[in-house]
């Protein structure tokens, strides 16, 4: 009896350290509900909250995201983990700027008294989304140490961004059964596809919790660097900017082949001199605006807004509203230039760029069940639609549905076209006259393009 008794001590004992063990571990979650911002009058008329996920092996990066409830039905709605692009913008850019539930009013040219207001083509009035500030040195986000820095990378953003969602829903078991998508914008066309391959390889091995992952969407992604960078040259020549005469002999001395260059192919090169300074003007984003000129300060150009998330995500009024933790980030930036990757700069000193396509992903889920929805903004010379269209003809799919154009109300809003294969699906949809952020240009359209999306999915 005496000895069992010790046993029984002995067992309490490792229990007890194995407890205490689990307390002494760096516990880095933290979320806090938001219910009141600095600049918008009032309550916040949804569910917002904020918080960090620790993320990396020893959770040495911490994570910080902005959760907003579907203003429909939270329980039900489709759950969203919104990825935005760069590398290195701010979570903060889609929640206040495209397609969150509050957007800046761009009345204030100094941006001294920065003010909020509703966005009546919120992407939450249908869903549930997660926006965060990834890859880490993003937005909020931080690193702990010099080390972790260096080892910053596009895949490594997959595993956190993998393991982000896993451990925000273990935190949100309500949310665990919602339907679940994996977004992104620009070059979030590289990460999106693999962090959807990894969570649903995890699902089939058996990984703890199973996701209810449905499918993916991405706006005018980055998909293989060639392939769209290559594209821009074809889409300047389809949308006049450039004439048959320039166009027709590069096309012969560079064999179709235009960025990337044989330095030894003198006649491509002296082909695209010319088409250079037809383009050097234009704005890629949105080749309708004017280029935004900072020797013009009467120039009012959409690129200049999103200084209004520095000037106001820099108040110390707004890091406490948003629970930000002291001490863990200096200035806000709304992008991370140090991450960005440039044309003919592949890296930088604190980000590599190791992910240059993602078409075998695409190739991989295709055999899955998956719903997928790819959109362009028709305007948009950053990652055109010729190249977007090139990569899904190489996937080889069934067309369920040739191309037509898509409406609201009466009026051609875009153009659309779906393609399946087994259980997999995927639709294809341009919005007419919208550039690279979509949902700056046309927000009514993006927000229809996608609830109808989402609704057409959510009971399959």
């Amino acid at each position: 009896m005496i000895c069992l008794l010790k046993g029984k001590m002995q067992i309490s004992l490792i229990v007890l350290v194995f407890i205490l063990h689990l307390h002494m571990l760096p516990f880095s979650y933290s979320k806090s509900i938001v219910k009141n911002l600095p600049g918008f009058s009032g309550q916040l008329p949804f569910t917002l909250e904020t918080g960090y996920v620790g993320v990396g092996k020893h959770e040495e990066v911490e994570l910080f995201y902005y959760f907003v409830e579907s203003q429909r039905n939270p329980r039900e709605d489709p759950l969203l983990l919104y990825l935005t692009g760069g590398p290195g913008t701010s979570g903060i850019i889609p929640f206040l700027h495209q397609i969150g539930p509050l957007i800046f009013k761009y009345t204030n040219a100094s941006r001294s008294d920065v003010k909020l207001e509703v966005n009546p083509y919120s992407w939450t009035k249908t869903a549930n989304v997660i926006f965060i500030d990834l890859p880490a040195g993003t937005g909020f986000s931080y690193i702990k140490s010099w080390k972790s820095l260096k080892k910053n990378r596009d895949s490594l953003a997959v595993t956190h961004a993998c393991e982000f969602i896993r451990k925000w829903l273990v935190d949100h078991p309500t949310f665990l059964n919602n339907p679940l998508y994996i977004t992104g914008i620009s070059y979030m066309g590289l990460i999106v596809p693999r962090v959807v391959s990894k969570i649903y390889d995890g699902n089939e091995r058996g990984v703890k919790p199973q996701l209810s992952l449905k499918g993916f969407l991405v706006v005018n992604p980055l998909t293989d660097k060639f392939l769209n960078f290559n594209s821009r040259t074809e889409f300047a020549y389809r949308t006049g900017l450039i004439e048959n005469e320039l166009y027709e002999p590069a096309k012969v001395h560079c064999g179709g082949k235009y960025v990337y260059v044989d330095p030894n192919n003198t006649l491509c090169l002296d082909s695209l001199r010319p088409i250079q300074e037809c383009l050097d003007r234009i704005n890629m984003n949105y080749i309708l605006d004017p280029v935004c000129d900072a020797k013009d300060p009467k120039l009012i150009c959409r690129d200049t807004i999103y200084g209004y998330s520095d000037t106001w995500a820099n108040k110390k009024s707004v890091r406490q509203a948003l629970y930000i933790r002291e001490g863990t980030v200096g200035n806000f930036q709304f992008i991370n230039t140090s991450i960005q990757a440039l044309l003919g700069r592949p890296d930088s000193n604190y980000y590599t760029h190791d992910i240059n396509s993602s078409v075998i992903y695409y190739k991989h889920l295709k055999t899955k069940n998956l719903h997928a929805l790819i959109i362009n903004g028709d305007h948009d010379m950053n990652f055109p639609y010729i190249s977007t269209k090139q990569w899904i003809n190489s996937l080889k799919l069934r067309v369920d549905s040739p191309w037509k154009p898509w409406f609201i109300q009466t009026q051609v809003a875009g153009y659309e076209k779906t393609y399946s294969e087994a259980k997999f699906s995927l639709k294809y949809a341009t919005i007419k006259g919208a550039g690279h952020s979509a949902a700056i240009y046309k927000p009514k359209e993006s927000m229809v393009v996608v609830d109808t999306w989402l609704s057409s999915h959510t009971t399959s």
